[in-house]
């Protein structure tokens, strides 16, 4: 079992042809992931660069803010990052739209107000105000957010990434927030960690970078290891079913 979400770093075709059972911490990081996102959200929408720069120059000067409510937010990896991102939103009172393999597996889900099949990325960022990067890193998803679908997204739509780097096409998103094509982009993520120095998002001022470390809480580590020792490894000794079964070819 592994400790994280994500299983992208011990997948392997070995991993995948093997009889082991793979299961991962899914749920420990969704809470405050989801928090994250709707304060990016609220770092563009009410301009917090500008209150910053405006508090450092003494400067008391009005100005006009957005509201989330109203606002789209579309998920792309409608999964449990996926959903706690969802709810929070519904509670701001956005719209939700999704993006999953299944589609139908949220056809009924109160939080979504519409979910799509991967084919419909396109469409997702057409209609996005927000667009929140939440899959899992695999051989599908991997490079999933290219040119051509950043090329489809809104003037002033933001690009938020609490998923994984590589899934995003680095170089393109980067001409886009340099272009002014997208409005701006939180990342949590990115596709080389630690970010190397000389990339251009350091210096970007349309970019909330955090250094992968949006889960980091003071128990993350603590709250895996119990769900594993209390859960998981009581069901195993005792035969039972594993909660969080990892599918090892799928990657999630």
């Amino acid at each position: 079992q592994t400790r994280s979400a994500g299983v992208d770093f011990i997948t392997s075709q070995g991993l995948a042809q093997s009889s082991v059972t793979l299961t991962n911490a899914k749920g420990m990081y969704s809470s405050t992931l989801a928090e994250y996102t709707m304060m990016a959200c609220s770092y563009f929408a009410k301009d917090l660069p500008r209150l910053l720069r405006q508090k450092s120059a003494k400067n008391w000067e009005k100005y006009n803010v957005l509201e989330l409510r109203g606002a789209t937010m579309g998920i792309i990896g409608y999964g449990d990052i996926g959903r706690a991102c969802a709810i929070l939103a519904k509670a701001y009172g956005m719209k939700v739209v999704a993006l999953r393999r299944k589609p139908k597996l949220s056809m009924f889900d109160p939080y979504c107000d519409q979910v799509y099949g991967n084919e419909d990325i396109s469409k997702l960022m057409e209609e996005s105000d927000y667009v929140v990067v939440a899959a899992p890193l695999t051989e599908a998803t991997k490079g999933l957010v290219s040119r051509d679908v950043l090329s489809h997204a809104k003037k002033d739509a933001v690009i938020i990434n609490v998923g994984r780097g590589p899934i995003i096409d680095e170089a393109a998103l980067i001409d886009a927030l340099q272009s002014g094509s997208l409005k701006g982009a939180g990342l949590d993520v990115t596709a080389i960690e630690p970010l190397p120095a000389d990339s251009p998002l350091w210096e970007l001022d349309n970019v909330l970078l955090s250094p992968h470390s949006m889960d980091n809480t003071a128990t993350f580590e603590l709250e895996s290891t119990e769900f594993f020792v209390n859960e998981n490894l009581p069901r195993f000794v005792r035969g039972m079913d594993l909660l969080n079964p990892v599918d090892k070819s799928a990657g999630y």
